[in-house]
């Protein structure tokens, strides 16, 4: 395979954008208290890298780093423990401001509620988050993993005691055998893409990322030119757009969708001129398993087409790159713990910076001493000996 950094640039008229107000900030505030509501919330940190910032000729650059998130070493629970809430709020008639986790625990709602099977397809993170969020509501759950998954994942799900297996297909595959699944035995599918016929849940797991958006500005304390965002089915950067569409209008900042070569469905369907979602098909073997999908979320891709800027696709050394420059800060900037889907836009932002080849992608993105990025660690080292392989023995070395 060729691999090599490759973008494209969408050009935005103005007035036919897409709706966002399903991420507006009345969605943001649900999503905000519903969080704040489970015992083991607390926002997670935003690693303000001075040190990397100052050597890469930056005006700021800060990750909001998800790797303590609910003990589950990423992102994922945000979504899938707002979404099975909303669904079980629905299954048992309460309001939408009655959609807390103390109602939604009451013994008499733990007794209703025993009937209902959760089941989805993972890479890891987001069943880990399922598992996590069926045990905290008294559930039981089926993850399916696909072929050539981490084992260490695969025990990070069961030990949460949810029933966990590797499938003997590749990622969309399994999403389909976990949909059939849930058809044939009533169980209730919490997948976080989209399809015909299923788009509520999907849109709810995308409503409560913007949790960690509305943590970000907080935080960063001011708004950022840029942000980076990695995408599998693109179900995360589709809610990070959507919020600062729905929250900051024209002041938004310039959004760069990342992916890898290997699973770059959102790039190939922005380059292609014919208005289609694009698919890649076979064996993804990226060692960016939380992006490894090979078919677009429709419902973040429309979001993605209408309020994100640019795509780019990368080989698998830039997030080796990432995850080595976050574990070995600079000067007295704070250590970020970064697996491989995590750390690839730091990775990205770092080459881009660097290597004078992409000069012309630089300048194209807009960025300089002046610029002011937000990248998301989207998870921390859940598959540990991969870790280490990349960052102690040097796996995937940068060119």
């Amino acid at each position: 395979m060729n691999e090599s950094i490759k973008a494209v640039q969408l050009t935005h008229v103005d007035g036919a954008r897409s709706d966002v107000s399903a991420f507006g900030a009345d969605v943001t505030a649900r999503a905000v208290a519903f969080h704040e509501g489970l015992p083991t919330y607390a926002p997670t940190p935003l690693a303000d890298l001075r040190g990397l910032a100052a050597v890469l000729g930056l005006g700021r650059l800060a990750v909001k780093d998800e790797s303590g998130r609910f003990g589950l070493s990423s992102f994922k629970g945000l979504g899938a423990s707002y979404a099975v809430a909303c669904y079980l709020a629905q299954y048992l008639g309460l309001p939408a401001r009655a959609m807390t986790y103390e109602n939604l625990t009451q013994p008499e709602q733990r007794d209703r509620l025993r009937k209902i099977t959760l089941v989805t397809a993972t890479d890891g993170n987001h069943g880990r988050g399922i598992a996590w969020t069926a045990k905290i509501f008294g559930l039981f759950a089926h993850v399916f993993m696909p072929k050539g998954g981490s084992p260490e994942r695969l025990a990070n799900i069961r030990g949460l005691g949810a029933e966990a297996s590797f499938t003997t297909y590749n990622y969309d595959d399994t999403v389909r055998h976990a949909a059939n699944l849930a058809k044939e035995k009533g169980w209730v599918l919490v997948q976080d893409t989209a399809f015909d016929g299923y788009t509520e849940i999907p849109l709810w797991i995308m409503q409560g990322y913007t949790t960690l958006a509305h943590e970000a500005m907080a935080q960063y304390n001011e708004t950022p030119t840029h942000i980076f965002l990695q995408a599998g089915v693109g179900s995360l950067p589709g809610a990070i757009a959507g919020y600062f569409a729905a929250h900051g209008g024209k002041n938004r900042p310039v959004i760069t969708i990342v992916e890898p070569n290997r699973a770059d469905c959102i790039y190939r369907t922005a380059a292609a001129s014919d208005g289609e979602r694009h698919i890649v098909t076979g064996e993804i073997n990226s060692i960016m398993a939380g992006l490894s999908c090979g078919e677009p979320n429709p419902i973040a891709w429309e979001i993605l087409r209408d309020h994100a800027d640019h795509f780019v696709s990368v080989p698998e050394w830039v997030a080796a790159k990432g995850m080595r420059i976050l574990g070995n800060p600079m000067g007295d900037d704070p250590r970020v713990v970064s697996g491989e889907s995590g750390a690839v836009t730091t990775g990205l932002v770092a080459e881009l910076m660097q290597n004078r080849s992409l000069d012309y992608l630089r300048d194209r993105i807009g960025l300089n001493k002046e610029s002011r990025i937000l990248c998301i660690s989207t998870e921390g080292d859940t598959d540990r000996t991969n870790y280490r392989r990349v960052v102690w023995d040097g796996l995937y070395p940068s060119y």
